[in-house]
């Protein structure tokens, strides 16, 4: 079965072990749902900050088909200001705790703390999804190792704060493929299997709004590396500034993301409207499979 309509053919990707459980890709795309249990997160500030409230979202999202649901306390759109570790523990950790009870979903902490992402792991999260790529809290890397979970490693620039700022890439795409390669040599002296590593290209993550679009095109120039790949478009910047529209207002540009991102090689999805983008999985997956 070949999922990847694109220029250069994918080997064989490696099964990633979430806890007991497995994710097998090249037959199937997931869905990752995402759970800002944060006052000032770009889309949903607010929205989910009770503990109640973000429960109750995840058990829904669960319901309504999410693979993953990825807990975050600590919002990262740009100019974001940082959030103590304590802070952010008394946020996610009830909350992944509750969904571990209640559903089936595969856990994830968005962090890149390494006290955070120990404290989630326990309470029952199976990935660590660090925006970072291991390279803001040096702690992170031996904590991915220790737990034994897997791990995204995303591509950025700067911190939230900053990151807008520094634009710049000689070829945006053989840059970020530089550095995975670097992050990736690290995980391996960290302990890290090649098999825990999802890759995350960094959608509006200190990138132009085409330097996002080309991205996605050229996802297939990632291939060679060996790992999924995750795509997070949902909502972003760059779509409202081809629609026009405010973050609520974006969900079927997200749905054309999500569904070129796919076709182009993603394997996994991160998205706010689940149910929508679940159906929209559906039909490229049937779209796709030989």
């Amino acid at each position: 079965m070949s999922f990847y309509a694109t220029p250069t053919s994918r080997p064989a990707l490696p099964s990633v072990k979430v806890g007991d459980r497995t994710l097998a890709f090249g037959g199937r795309f997931y869905v990752m749902g995402v759970l800002n249990v944060t006052p000032d997160s770009f889309s949903d500030g607010g929205q989910f900050y009770a503990a109640e409230d973000a429960i109750a979202r995840g058990v829904a999202m669960w319901e309504a088909g999410a693979d993953i649901i990825d807990v975050g306390g600590e919002s990262t759109r740009p100019g974001a200001d940082p959030v103590p570790a304590d802070e952010e523990l008394a946020r996610v950790v009830p909350v992944i705790e509750a969904l571990a009870e209640r559903t089936d979903a595969v856990l994830s902490i968005d962090t890149y703390k390494a006290a955070v992402a120990r404290a989630a792991c326990e309470a029952g999260a199976g990935i660590i999804n660090d925006i970072s790529g291991l390279g803001f809290d040096e702690g992170m890397a031996q904590a991915v190792a220790d737990t034994g979970t897997a791990l995204v490693l995303m591509h950025t620039r700067g911190t939230p704060k900053t990151m807008q700022k520094d634009i710049d890439y000689d070829d945006v795409v053989e840059d970020i493929r530089d550095y995975f390669a670097e992050r990736l040599a690290l995980a391996r002296q960290a302990g890290i299997a090649d098999d825990q590593v999802i890759l995350d290209p960094g959608i509006g993550f200190g990138k132009t709004v085409e330097q996002n679009y080309r991205l996605i095109r050229d996802l297939h120039r990632f291939f060679d590396l060996g790992c999924p790949l995750l795509l997070g478009t949902s909502r972003k910047s760059f779509i409202g500034k081809v629609l026009d529209k405010p973050a609520d207002e974006r969900v079927w540009g997200t749905a054309a993301t999500v569904a070129c991102g796919l076709y182009a090689g993603a394997d996994i999805v991160r998205v706010h409207d689940v149910a929508e983008m679940v159906d929209v999985v559906r039909i490229t997956q049937a779209i796709a499979a030989d």
